[in-house]
């Protein structure tokens, strides 16, 4: 029941993190765009884990099966099934917590609501779920750029307290770990992770994601928002706990003259609404800022319960990330790419024949 998103584009996505297998089902896919699993993997890998030691060791093979929906290598408008076989699990590492709940968890919850959980790795739970979505954003994000010229890149802004895009260079983000946009900046992020992983403890991220191209008039008014689905997808995401759209929080502090983003027959002077007005998009830049709790999953002695309502200390064995912010920027990027293709469609069906109104503001 709640394991689908969207309202046209409608991504299912299915399996535990040490299952057999993860997949997806995506409806409502257009026909006639050229896909293959080798293009789909190759944005996998930019999530996986194993790629840096600042990451979880876990090394998946991330090889992805297309069972349905393309023919001849493009997509036929009939759902897409994708499924990705999980071939580095090691499920004994959690045999020490099959009774206990980890601090920050999801277990307490889950084994209150089902009755029961899945202790390996977090089961459904588990940032594994997420490569799936980064799977069905592939095609999403190809389809965007192809008909609209979308364009969309995420970045680490903040690791722990260190801001990382004071000096932003987009070339500079996927030419190291961290996908951080300022080449300078990467030689203290190494040795912040070195000082963190000696420590045995976490630290949070912040993550900034931008989508240029986006026509004006996606979303819609009260319950169909641009931004009130950008916040909701973006909260769906694993160790999510805050999200900005523009200048977010920091337009507390704005007096209104410097927040409402004047406009003149050239353009618009400011993006503090980060492309959405009135939950329609202004043809601005789509601007979203994502917060990411510290990793719980921690090598240090903690307090807890087990499920009997003892008190117990708890170490949680096995591999983790000591920062989950570092892999989330491709899933950060793939939701916001759903989150705008969703509303490219359902503007489509209801509003295909309306004729662009004048005057159309330069962006």
């Amino acid at each position: 029941m709640s394991n689908t998103f969207g309202r046209v584009l409608c991504v299912t996505t299915f399996g535990e993190s040490h299952g057999p297998a993860i997949g997806c089902v995506i409806d409502g896919f257009p026909p006639g765009l050229e896909i293959s699993a080798d293009e789909i993997r190759h944005d996998l890998m930019r999530r996986a884990t194993g790629q840096s030691r600042w990451t979880s060791q876990r090394k998946e093979a991330e090889e992805v099966q297309i069972l349905s929906g393309v023919f001849e290598g493009k997509t036929t408008g009939t759902p897409i099934a994708l499924v990705v076989y999980n071939t580095d699990a090691r499920s004994k590492d959690y045999s020490r917590i099959a009774e206990q709940f980890r601090p920050g968890h999801a277990d307490y919850t889950y084994h209150h609501k089902y009755g029961l959980r899945d202790y390996r790795g977090g089961g459904r739970s588990s940032a594994r779920e997420t490569a799936m979505r980064v799977a069905a954003a592939t095609l999403a994000r190809k389809y965007l750029k192809r008909v609209l010229g979308v364009e969309i890149t995420g970045w680490l802004a903040q690791l722990g307290d260190e801001v990382c895009d004071l000096n932003f260079d987009s070339a500079v983000i996927p030419t190291n770990p961290f996908f951080c946009p300022d080449a300078e900046k990467v030689a203290q992020l190494e040795s912040y992770m070195k000082r963190l992983w000696k420590s045995g403890d976490s630290v949070g991220a912040l993550v900034k994601a931008r989508a240029t191209g986006v026509p004006v008039g996606l979303g819609a008014p009260v319950y169909a928002k641009l931004d009130g689905d950008l916040a909701a997808a973006m909260m769906s995401i694993n160790a999510v706990k805050g999200v900005e759209v523009g200048a977010g929080f920091r337009s507390v502090a704005q007096k209104g003259t410097e927040h409402r983003d004047e406009i003149t027959p050239e353009g618009f002077e400011s993006n503090h609404a980060g492309g959405v007005l009135g939950g329609i998009a202004t043809g601005q830049p789509v601007e979203v800022a994502v917060a990411f709790k510290p990793t719980s999953s921690l090598r240090l002695p903690g307090r807890t319960v087990n499920a009997a309502g003892e008190p117990v200390e708890i170490i949680t064995t096995g591999r983790h990330d000591p920062c989950v912010g570092i892999r989330a920027i491709p899933i950060v990027e793939a939701m916001l790419a759903l989150t705008i293709m969703d509303h490219f469609l359902l503007h489509r069906a209801q509003c295909g024949d309306v004729a662009p109104q004048q005057p159309r503001i330069p962006t």
